[in-house]
């Protein structure tokens, strides 16, 4: 798939009246919203209000049911989730998903091979530009893992991470993607207060250093009111609420439905 290449709009990812059904539950329903270049864009809601589904959406775990998910203008929602990473759209999960008898350093190598263009054969022979390529995604993804304070570990088996550690491999393997809209599902599941303020430094110098747009999914409200440029608020898989931090915190049905009294 291409996108097309005289998109100039700000928004790069954009929901239609998105819906998906399980039977006869709605999990996503009539969705529609649209997410600008370098936006830190939040999504929030109580306990099964389908923000993972909707991630599931985005990246093409699942079919939605009825409407439209636009990347850069072009309609993504039939593709395939490698098809769908492949043209610039990776996450992390709420559940870690990491090889966990696997290296640091191999997982996020893993991540890589979409980037991959030598043969099989050539990369089973070892010969260039196989040989190049390797050392050259070995290079990105000891980068990496240096920007996520990983260094040192390389060699040290995911399974045997923290939990804190491990949330910050799965974020350099979703980076090896090279992606252009990150999505991260529960960042600060876990941590601490100090914790989730430098999560929520890390994620700007992020967007920043590597020109992202970022959507979250965050329990933590004063996180998520302290770092997005613009919050969606789901409650039983409608879109209840759309717009600015201040704005949305003093929605009367964000407040009835998920903020009470925090």
């Amino acid at each position: 798939m291409i996108i097309n290449p005289k998109f100039e709009n700000n928004i790069v990812l954009e929901t239609k009246f998105l819906t998906r059904r399980f039977g006869g539950l709605v999990a996503v329903n009539n969705v529609s919203f649209a997410v600008n270049k370098n936006e830190i864009f939040g999504l929030i809601g109580p306990n099964g209000a389908g923000k993972t589904t909707l991630f599931n959406l985005i990246t093409g775990l699942i079919p939605s049911s009825s409407g439209e998910l636009l990347y850069q203008g072009a309609e993504i929602s039939r593709l395939r989730p490698h098809q769908i990473a492949a043209l610039g759209i990776a996450r992390t999960f709420q559940n870690i998903r990491l090889f966990g008898e696997l290296s640091a350093l191999e997982n996020v190598i893993v991540a890589r091979h979409l980037h991959i263009k030598s043969s099989i054969i050539k990369g089973v022979l070892g010969l260039p530009p196989a040989s190049t390529e390797e050392e050259k995604n070995r290079r990105k993804a000891l980068e990496l893992l240096d920007l996520m304070g990983l260094r040192e570990r390389t060699e040290e088996k995911a399974k045997n991470f923290a939990y804190g550690d491990q949330r910050r491999l799965e974020i350099a393997r979703a980076l090896a993607l090279e992606p252009q809209v990150l999505l991260l599902d529960e960042p600060a599941a876990g941590m601490n207060p100090s914790e989730k303020q430098q999560l929520s430094e890390f994620i700007r110098s992020l967007r920043d250093r590597f020109n992202l747009t970022i959507i979250l999914i965050e329990h933590h409200v004063p996180l998520v009111m302290g770092l997005c440029d613009r919050i969606a608020v789901l409650d039983f898989g409608q879109l209840i609420a759309l717009g600015e931090p201040a704005v949305v915190k003093n929605n009367p049905a964000v407040i009835e439905a998920y903020l009470g009294n925090e």
